[in-house]
C-alpha cells in the first residue's frame, strides 16, 4: 500500500478511543489518525461549561492514570471535577478482618480519583479539537479486509450509506458489545460470575471524608467511592453493588427508601444512614479476555480486549496503560520507518503489555473468588490476610501500589524532540 487514505483508523471514540487519539496527536503528530464514532459529534455541540449531574456515571482513576493524563497535558482540565480518594477501607462483612490505606502514608495527595465519564469525555473532546485528528461521526466500522501493507475498512455512515477507507492499521476500541471483534474472528473467553453490578450514586448522613470503601459480603462485593466536589468532603458516593439475578430484580422493583434500607443492611453504618439513591444502571458481570488481541494490521484495546470485575476498579486503568504502550510502539515504528500495522510492531506491544494484563486480571479475579468463599477455613485465612496487610508495611505497600496502578513498567510516549528515549521506565 503506497498511500492509504489514513494511517490509523480507531473504531470507537469513547474514553479509550479518544484517549488513544489524543496520545497519538501528542506523541506522533505526523501520524494521520481517523476516529470512527457511532454517536454524532460536532464542535458546536460541546457545552460551554460543565454542570455536574447527581446521576452521572463515573470512573475510578488510579494515581498512575493521573500521571499518564499529566503526560498528555489533560490533567489540568480533568482535575477541576476529579474527586480525590485519600483513604481506602477494605473489610469483610461479618468478620474481623480489615485493612486501611492512606495516601499520606505514601507521600501523595490521593490514592486515586473519581471522575464523571461525561466530564472526562468533554475534556478529551476539547483537547482533540485542537489537534489534526479526523472524525467520521456518526459512522460505524462494519468489517475489515486485510491487504498488503494494511487494511481496507468498511464503514456505514448514516444517510451517506456504505464507504471504504484504507489504512496501515485498525484499532478496535468500541467496547465489548459491538460485535466487531467477533465479526473479525477474534476468539473471546468469557467466564460469568453469575452476578450483576448495580451502579448508582447515593447520599449518606455522614460525610465520605474522601474515603473509598470496599466491602465484601456473602452476597458479593460492593464498593462506595467518594463523589462530588473535588475540594470539599461531601455526602455523595458512587456505588457499585453486586447482586444475583433474583436479588437485582427484587431491588429494582423497590422504591427509593426500600433500596436504601436494603443497601444499609448489606453495607452497614460506616457512612451513617443512606438517605437517597439515584438512577440505577446495571449489567451482568463476567471476566472477558482475548488471549491474542492482535493480528497483522489490527489490535483490540480497552473493553474490546478485556472486561474485568469492577470491584477493584482496575478496568479502565489497565486499558489506559495498554494504550500508552501501543502509542509507544507506534512512535518507535514511525521513527524507524516501519508501518504501524506490521505484525512485529503489534507483537512488541502485546509482549510489553502482557505481564501487566495478566497480573491485573489475576489480581481482580482473585479478590472476587477468595472473598466469594464462605467456608470457615477460607474466611479465617482471608481475615488473617486483611489483618496482615494492615500490620505488615511491605505487604501493605504492595497492595497500595496495585490499587494506585503503580509498580510496573511505564511506556515512554515523549513528544518528538525530547532527548530522553529510554524504552523502559519503572515506577
Amino acid at each position: 500500500m503506497t498511500k492509504p487514505d489514513t494511517d490509523l483508523i480507531i473504531a470507537g471514540g469513547g474514553l479509550a478511543g479518544a484517549t488513544l487519539a489524543l496520545a497519538l496527536a501528542r506523541a506522533v503528530p505526523s501520524l494521520r489518525v481517523t476516529v470512527v464514532e457511532a454517536f454524532p459529534l460536532s464542535p458546536g455541540a460541546l457545552p460551554e461549561s460543565y454542570q455536574p449531574s447527581y446521576d452521572a456515571r463515573s470512573t475510578a482513576l488510579g494515581w498512575g492514570s493521573r500521571l499518564i493524563f499529566e503526560e498528555l497535558g489533560l490533567w489540568h482540565r480533568l482535575a477541576g471535577q476529579a474527586t480525590p480518594i485519600r483513604h481506602i477501607h477494605v473489610s469483610d462483612r461479618g468478620h474481623f478482618g480489615a485493612t486501611r490505606l492512606h495516601a499520606a502514608e505514601h507521600g501523595q495527595d490521593a490514592l486515586g480519583y473519581v471522575v464523571d465519564n461525561r466530564w472526562m469525555g468533554l475534556c478529551l473532546m476539547r483537547e482533540l479539537l485542537e489537534t489534526g485528528v479526523q472524525w467520521r461521526a456518526p459512522a460505524d466500522v462494519t468489517d475489515m479486509t486485510p491487504m498488503p501493507g494494511g487494511v481496507r475498512v468498511q464503514l456505514t455512515s448514516g444517510d451517506k450509506g456504505a464507504c471504504e477507507l484504507t489504512a496501515r492499521c485498525l484499532v478496535v476500541a468500541d467496547g465489548g458489545r459491538s460485535g466487531l471483534r467477533e465479526k473479525l474472528g477474534f476468539r473471546v473467553t468469557r467466564h460469568s460470575y453469575g452476578q450483576n453490578a448495580l451502579i448508582a450514586n447515593v447520599s449518606t448522613g455522614d460525610s465520605h471524608g474522601f474515603s473509598a470503601f470496599e466491602r465484601f459480603t456473602d452476597a458479593g462485593p460492593m464498593a462506595l467511592l467518594p463523589h462530588g466536589s473535588p475540594s470539599r468532603a461531601g455526602h455523595q458516593s458512587a456505588l457499585v453493588w453486586t447482586l444475583t439475578d433474583e436479588a437485582l430484580a427484587e431491588v429494582l422493583e423497590f422504591p427509593g427508601e426500600d433500596k436504601c434500607r436494603r443497601l444499609q443492611e448489606r453495607f452497614g453504618w460506616r457512612l451513617g444512614r443512606f438517605t437517597h439513591i439515584g438512577t440505577c444502571h446495571h449489567y451482568p458481570l463476567a471476566l472477558t479476555t482475548v488471549d491474542e488481541p492482535i493480528r497483522p494490521g489490527v489490535a483490540l484495546v480497552g473493553n474490546a480486549a478485556h472486561a474485568l470485575h469492577p470491584v477493584a476498579g482496575q478496568g479502565f486503568n489497565l486499558a489506559l496503560r495498554g494504550l500508552m504502550t501501543l502509542v509507544e510502539q507506534f512512535r518507535l515504528a514511525a521513527e524507524q520507518g516501519k508501518s504501524i500495522g506490521d505484525l512485529d510492531v503489534l507483537r512488541r506491544y502485546q509482549s510489553l503489555h502482557r505481564q501487566d494484563w495478566q497480573q491485573t486480571v489475576r489480581f481482580s479475579d482473585s479478590l472476587v473468588r477468595v472473598f466469594g468463599q464462605s467456608m470457615p477455613p477460607i474466611t479465617a485465612a482471608r481475615d488473617a490476610g486483611l489483618v496482615g496487610l494492615d500490620l505488615l508495611p511491605g505487604a501493605k505497600r504492595w497492595f497500595a501500589r496495585k490499587a494506585m496502578g503503580l509498580g510496573g513498567r511505564r511506556a515512554v510516549i515523549d513528544r518528538p524532540g525530547n532527548v530522553n528515549r529510554e524504552v523502559t521506565r519503572h515506577e
